[in-house]
């Protein structure tokens, strides 16, 4: 369901169906309102006027004026300062300070001047205050008085005072307008300079209290955090004096050095050993008289000198053998140095082989003895790098604690000097006077209130009741909650005269029966092939309409030539036979019952079959294969027959009666029927799958706001009906 768009005429549509409900409402509160204004006027009321100047202190001289401007500025100040002006605390010390509560004490409770109860309701009611404690308490009963723990006097006078003052901000400025209200214009101006004073004193008091607080608290949290740094310092310097941090910071910084020197060692010593060890393994593995192949013994020196000695010795042998032979002296001499150098040459390489495997065993201690060195300069890192840390973090503690305890130090002689200095500068712009002409009672303003809040409330609580209100009242609404097309509004008839049943028949040209004739062409047109041969009128509850409106859309038929047969198939209530007229002695139920024949009544343009004496059991006889063949007879002899049944929801004959209908015709009553009653009988019809031709609508009250139909025929007159 799409929502329905709201105009103007909605809303006045409510206002004028409920006018008499605005109009009480109206009424009481303008009643309230008159009683109020001219009861306050009865004692003249004297004004008195101060204005001050409030504006934030620069907390700081030395920080840029264009800066603190910028952050100083704050639109609520003014609201603030005037909330502090009205509070509670101000209006005491004004008691105080002029003796309200003792020197003045029968001013203000004088039991003459104290308002009723009733009239101090009122007042609040109108003027948006509080009640006056005191004189309420004054107008209970003596024994309920005496029961009452009220304020004491003081406080009593001090809420009279915020009840009387009124703060006015004037625009643009940053001044303030304070005027106190009294029978007395002394006492006026008396209260009216007091507030100024008294409100300086609560800044100042206010100030002082705030600093007091804050430097209580710096002081308590400075003397912890004093006894927190003497604990870090004292653990401090005992953790130096037990780890020797004093000396730890230069090792910490030779220990690197020594490591990197180690392991640079370290490094040439493993490529030493290397190099030792592969010249060692080949040794082993190489056949006697091979050493001299390896590069680190033939590259020696003397093993050089000798080879070289033993080639020329070599040389001289064979010189000689070939010179002298075998035996020759000579040649014995030369063979016995050779043999000399080779000997030599062999205990050189041998004496080689040793020292390569000595400095290799060398080499291998020496890496041994860098490695244990290396782990020990690690070992001893580590360990300054844990007394170092430890070191640093009770440092940092003890850092930390020192800025905080100079913090708070700092900040406990500022906020000493701050104690005076007031953040927010008052000025007396115009001091206040004694008044000597009484003030307005502004007993005009009053009224209008009353006046505005009179039609606010009434036209509130007439939304608001037309809000709980689900009944029937649109037809645009109907059809859009209920899925039923509306074939017609028909309005209320307000005379009493007028024959309501025979609107069509009598006055043709009034508005009702224009609304009949426009449910008439509806029905004619509801189905596209033929119209309906056999319409069923019901409603969901009793009187609402059903029977009239059977009449009217009877005699609609009748005026375009339609043969017409009204029958009466309420055997329970029946009704059509008075509204016409005729004896009901007769009718369907004794035709159904078969002790009579068929009984049907001729009445001006159309035929009445009336529903006959009460039945013991009409649902029986309704569902009876007689009472089908009767409409099937029927309906070859009329061009229309209606069906005038019980409500839906009282009994079912409805349903029984739908069955042989080719549409019902539903009838509700505007501002009657429910949304909710209407949606059950809607489903329930539906649910048997049986055509609801449409919603009629009666008893749309134009004066209550239910008829909104389209439009209204304003040249044919007033037509209305009573429905029944």
């Amino acid at each position: 369901m799409q929502e329905k768009e709201i105009h103007l005429r909605d809303y006045i549509r409510v206002i004028r169906k409920r006018r008499n409900l605005v109009l009480s409402v109206f009424i009481i509160v303008f009643t309230l309102s008159v009683i109020a204004a001219f009861t306050s006027s009865r004692v003249p009321l004297y004004r008195s006027t101060t204005r001050i100047l409030v504006e934030k202190s620069d907390p700081n001289p030395l920080v840029e004026s264009s800066v603190y401007a910028y952050r100083s500025w704050d639109p609520e100040f003014l609201e603030t300062q005037a909330n502090i002006i009205t509070g509670s605390s101000v209006a005491l010390r004004v008691v105080k300070s002029l003796a309200l509560d003792t020197t003045y004490k029968l001013f203000f409770l004088a039991e003459s001047e104290k308002p009723s109860a009733v009239s101090i309701w009122f007042k609040g009611v109108v003027n948006g205050r509080d009640h006056d404690e005191k004189a309420v308490t004054d107008a209970l009963p003596e024994a309920l008085r005496k029961k009452r723990v009220g304020p004491s006097d003081a406080e009593v006078i001090a809420e009279m005072i915020i009840r009387n003052t009124e703060l006015t901000p004037v625009k643009d400025t940053r001044i303030i307008e304070i005027a106190y209200t009294s029978k007395n214009p002394v006492i006026a101006q008396m209260v009216a300079e007091g507030l100024v004073k008294a409100y300086n004193d609560e800044l100042l008091d206010m100030r002082m209290k705030s600093a007091s607080y804050a430097v209580d608290w710096m002081s308590k949290k400075a003397d912890e955090e004093r006894h927190r740094l003497e604990q870090t310092e004292r653990a401090l310097s005992d953790y130096m004096r037990e780890k020797d941090i004093v000396t730890i910071e230069d090792k910490i910084a030779i220990v690197p050095e020594k490591m990197a020197a180690l392991s640079s060692q370290l490094t040439q010593a493993e490529t030493k050993r290397k190099q030792l060890e592969a010249v060692t393994n080949a040794l082993k593995n190489l056949k006697p008289g091979e050493a001299e192949t390896i590069p680190e013994i033939s590259g020696n020196k003397v093993l050089q000198d000798l080879r070289q000695d033993i080639i020329r010795a070599e040389q001289t042998v064979i010189e000689y053998s070939r010179k002298f032979g075998r035996k020759h002296p000579s040649m014995i001499k030369a063979q016995n140095a050779l043999e000399g150098l080779e000997e030599s040459r062999a205990k050189e390489v041998k004496r080689l082989i040793q020292e390569i495997t000595n400095d290799y065993e060398l080499a291998k201690t020496h890496e041994k003895d860098l490695n244990q060195l290396l782990a020990q300069a690690k070992n001893e890192a580590n360990n300054l790098n844990d007394k170092y840390i430890q070191y640093k973090i009770l440092k940092r503690d003890a850092e930390s604690n020192r800025n905080l305890y100079g913090a708070l130090e700092s900040k406990i002689k500022e906020q000493a000097m701050a104690e005076k200095i007031q953040t927010v500068n008052v000025w007396t712009v115009q001091a206040a006077k004694v008044p000597d002409q009484p003030v307005s009672t502004h007993k005009k303003r009053k009224l209008a209130l009353g006046l505005i809040l009179g039609l606010l409330f009434g036209i509130g609580l007439a939304f608001f009741v037309d809000y709980l209100d689900n009944t029937i009242k649109s037809a645009d609404e109907a059809e859009q909650r209920l899925g039923v097309p509306v074939l017609g509004v028909i309005s209320f008839l307000r005379s009493k005269k007028k024959n309501v049943e025979h609107m069509v028949a009598l006055e043709p040209l009034s508005e009702l029966s224009e609304n009949y004739k426009a449910i008439r062409t509806a029905v004619l047109l509801s189905s596209a092939d033929h119209p309906p041969a056999c319409l069923l009128v019901t409603s969901m509850s009793p009187r609402e309409g059903k029977t009239t409106t059977v009449s009217n859309i009877a005699s609609a038929m009748a005026q375009i030539g339609k043969k017409v047969l009204i029958l009466d198939a309420d055997l329970r209530r029946p009704r059509t036979h008075s509204v016409y007229g005729v004896p009901n002695t007769l009718g369907l139920s004794t035709y159904l019952a078969g002790d009579t024949e068929l009984s049907i009544t001729t009445v001006p343009a159309m035929s009445l079959l009336t529903a006959g004496p009460t039945p013991p059991d009409p649902s029986e006889l309704l569902s009876s294969r007689r009472f089908t063949s009767l409409i099937d007879r029927l309906r070859v002899d009329y061009d229309i027959i209606i069906l005038d049944s019980p409500p839906l929801f009282s009994v079912s004959d409805a349903l029984i009666l739908s069955n042989v209908a080719d549409g019902v015709l539903l009838v509700a009553r505007a501002g009657k029927t429910t949304y909710d009653i209407a949606k059950k009988g809607v489903k329930q019809l539906r649910d048997l799958r049986i055509h609801v031709t449409g919603l009629v609508i009666n008893g749309a009250d134009e004066r209550k706001g239910t008829y909104d139909y389209y439009g209204r025929y304003g040249y044919y007159g007033y037509g209305n009906a009573d429905l029944k």
